[in-house]
């Protein structure tokens, strides 16, 4: 939560900061030649890393805690990789109007990512909804994320991602799904370390995101991509990228009203079931796209800073709204995870 507390002249996340520090030092300084071979390598490298940690990380307990509070996470499940594809597929109406077509790869494949975990359950703590059910919620969409989210972009994007084929998947397998696998495997024996060191790997993390930004960054300016990029077409992808995330946030939390959860579980499904993960988008769009990676995260990137600074306003009016605490008196001493009643995981 002390991440998510930056200063109040500061609207942006200062990482966002980074991010875009980075992609200004690759429109300037370009890997180019021998250094882009060495940065491509460091690249590959810091991916495969990334996800044995996440794997590391991750105990099997949440990921049990997953399938047992089936209900509230099948929601989100559906949310996140069921309804967001499908609203970025009706967006191909957009092309070329308010999109051009590697601007419409880059917000599809945005669609089809996982949920995030620190920030959904910063934002469900602050608007008093259930954090437990939220922390399981950002585990278990990653976890499902790693082999949906590829397979989604194998069928949705096809050959048109930015080089996408068969031998992508062989790629995802051994720098995403392996590692991944591994880590899971070693949590055993290195668990404990990896809990007792996580603000330094913290940093490892985001410093690999930024590795792979730059990266991907680099090829771009090299092939040219950004001069497919406008001031008018950047102006229409966040509009179009505002209203996304508005029918989300209203479907999450309406939806799940529908459905019967109660004020602490809409809230853990509405910022979970709205939100899309930087740290694992980035690594993928650059095993999937290739050199067109730098369009293909530009829409993530936008998205991201945008679900930041509209959720953090929501979760502090849902914190301090009155009907909504008093109108289910017992939410706050028992908490579900699926409106059904049960003790919270």
């Amino acid at each position: 939560m002390k991440r998510l507390r930056w200063p109040r002249w500061m609207p942006i996340d200062p990482y966002i900061l980074l991010l875009l520090g980075t992609v200004g030092l690759a429109a300037l300084l370009p890997a180019r030649g021998t250094g882009a071979d060495v940065a491509s390598g460091a690249s590959t490298g810091a991916i495969a890393f990334l996800f044995f940690l996440y794997g590391a990380r991750l105990s099997t307990r949440e990921a049990m805690d997953g399938v047992r509070h089936w209900r509230l996470h099948v929601t989100v499940l559906a949310c996140t990789f069921v309804v967001f594809p499908l609203l970025g597929l009706a967006s191909r109406g957009l092309v070329p109007v308010f999109l051009t077509d590697p601007l419409y790869q880059g917000l599809l494949f945005l669609t089809l990512v996982p949920s995030t975990i620190q920030s959904s359950i910063a934002f469900t703590s602050i608007a008093r909804g259930n954090v437990p059910a939220a922390i399981c919620a950002g585990s278990f969409s990653s976890l499902v994320g790693i082999v949906v989210t590829p397979l989604l972009a194998a069928a949705l994007l096809g050959g048109s991602g930015g080089g996408f084929s068969a031998d992508s998947v062989v790629e995802i397998v051994l720098q995403l799904l392996l590692p991944f696998v591994a880590g899971q495997v070693l949590r055993r024996w290195i668990g404990g370390f990896v809990a007792r060191h996580k603000k330094v790997l913290g940093l490892v993390d985001r410093g690999s995101i930024l590795l792979v930004v730059y990266t991907a960054f680099s090829e771009g300016m090299v092939q040219g991509v950004w001069h497919q990029v406008s001031p008018v077409r950047l102006a229409g992808l966040l509009a179009v990228e505002a209203v996304l995330l508005a029918v989300m946030l209203l479907l999450t939390w309406y939806g799940a009203k529908g459905l019967g959860f109660g004020r602490a579980d809409r809230i853990a499904i509405q910022f979970a079931g709205s939100k899309k993960s930087l740290a694992a988008g980035l690594p993928m769009a650059s095993v999937l796209f290739g050199a067109q990676a730098s369009l293909a995260v530009l829409p993530l990137m936008l998205f991201h800073q945008m679900q930041l600074m509209v959720c953090a306003v929501i979760a502090k009016r849902r914190s301090r709204d009155p009907e909504e605490l008093s109108a289910e008196p017992d939410a706050a001493p028992v908490r579900t995870a699926v409106g059904t009643g049960g003790r919270s995981a």
